[in-house]
């Protein structure tokens, strides 16, 4: 490997610059040249690429979203659109390609495989949703932003004897609601994967206010249903005053959480340790904390599953 390229894809995460980073200089301490693609898969068939050297990319560990900056393409889905992807490459002389996104963006890196480009994936998302590894970069720091936000929304929860329903990102998956929920100790949770029962949740609300709660909390996650949605349903809310929140697209900014910031790093050297080894068509991950690889399909073949004591834990501490 003497060139190897980078590039952002999807939605943008925190995290990412210090995976860039760590690409960028592993394979520079490999001996091999580095050249950063702008705008994920449109500049890839562009033809945007930039050579980047260690100081280039210092300074970025710390920031927030991606200093290569990302683009969804329906141009890259097409014969063409890959045609003209494989030319680029072959253009610049890249040898091998890390593609930092999710499942969405491994299928895309998929196809750049089955026609020759050796190419690497490094989970980045905040939805944690990319099965073969333990956690994705970002998840980390969007559980803490949201956190922190509901923590806020609790002080004056209690004060109005309000009832808060917060809606985080997750279009399908509920990792990040389920783990606020528990960190923020709500009543409730409505996530993706769950059946949910808007019986059992007024029953739930009632049971609260027996209790002498003076304020409750649900989280849901936008791809279970939006806050509002949830709201209209609930006509019955045991007598509490009911607000929505939508926490949107503060969840995907800020500096990443250390966790973040030391997992973008042992992914993106382990990326290039890799392709320096010749493989390609697998993704890098951790599992109990190790480094591993896995085949990219497998980011999307398997569905990850929710921690089933998380979902008991909401319903057990809730009373």
């Amino acid at each position: 490997m003497k060139r190897i390229a980078v590039l952002t894809s999807g939605g943008d995460a925190p995290g990412m610059n210090a995976a860039i980073r760590a690409v960028t200089r592993s394979a520079i301490y490999d001996k091999a040249e580095v050249y950063g693609v702008y705008q994920g898969y449109e500049g890839l068939m562009d033809g945007a690429f930039q050579r980047l050297e260690p100081r280039d990319v210092g300074g970025i560990i710390h920031r927030g979203g991606t200093i290569l900056r990302t683009a969804r393409s329906e141009r890259f889905r097409t014969d063409e659109g890959l045609a003209d992807a494989v030319a680029s490459l072959e253009r610049h002389s890249i040898d091998g390609l890390v593609v930092i996104g999710g499942d969405g963006s491994f299928k895309g890196a998929y196809e750049l495989h089955k026609l020759g480009v050796p190419v690497v994936g490094v989970p980045g998302t905040i939805d944690n949703d990319v099965a073969g590894t333990d956690e994705t970069i970002g998840y980390d720091t969007a559980l803490n932003t949201a956190l922190e936000a509901v923590k806020k929304l609790r002080d004056t929860a209690s004060s109005h004897d309000r009832l808060f329903i917060v809606e985080v990102m997750g279009r399908e998956a509920g990792f990040l609601a389920l783990n606020v929920a528990v960190a923020s100790g709500a009543e409730f949770v409505v996530v993706p994967e769950r059946k949910f029962d808007v019986g059992f949740l007024c029953d739930r609300l009632h049971q609260s206010r027996k209790a002498g709660k003076q304020h409750s909390l649900i989280v849901v996650a936008e791809g279970a249903m939006s806050a509002v949605e949830l709201k209209d349903r609930l006509k019955d809310t045991g007598g509490y005053d009911a607000r929505v929140t939508v926490l949107g697209y503060i969840q995907r900014g800020g500096s990443p959480t250390s966790f973040d910031t030391i997992l973008a790093s042992r992914m993106g050297a382990f990326a290039v340790d890799r392709l320096m080894e010749g493989e390609s068509g697998i993704m890098v991950g951790t599992v109990c904390h190790e480094m591993v690889a896995a085949p990219l399909s497998r980011s999307w073949e398997g569905r990850k599953p929710l921690n089933p004591e998380l979902i008991e834990l909401v319903d057990r501490l809730s009373i």
